[in-house]
């Protein structure tokens, strides 16, 4: 299985998200116990996703380029 990287620096687009309630408690906890912004912690997870994606869906990305 994968490690989580949490990155040490970025620069970025900002973007505005509606996320449930839930996700967002469940962000800021991890990200409270890491000692880690909220946005730190949300781009780790996203970066995690996209390089875990299944095959169908990573071919989708590839063709999306």
């Amino acid at each position: 299985m994968n490690k989580l990287k949490i990155p040490e620096n970025h620069s970025g687009i900002s973007k505005t998200l509606r996320l449930p309630d839930n996700v967002i408690d469940d962000v800021q906890k991890l990200a409270d116990n890491k000692n880690l912004s909220f946005n730190r912690t949300v781009i780790a997870l996203l970066k995690y996703s996209l390089e875990n994606l299944d095959d169908a869906d990573r071919e989708l990305l590839k063709r999306a380029k």
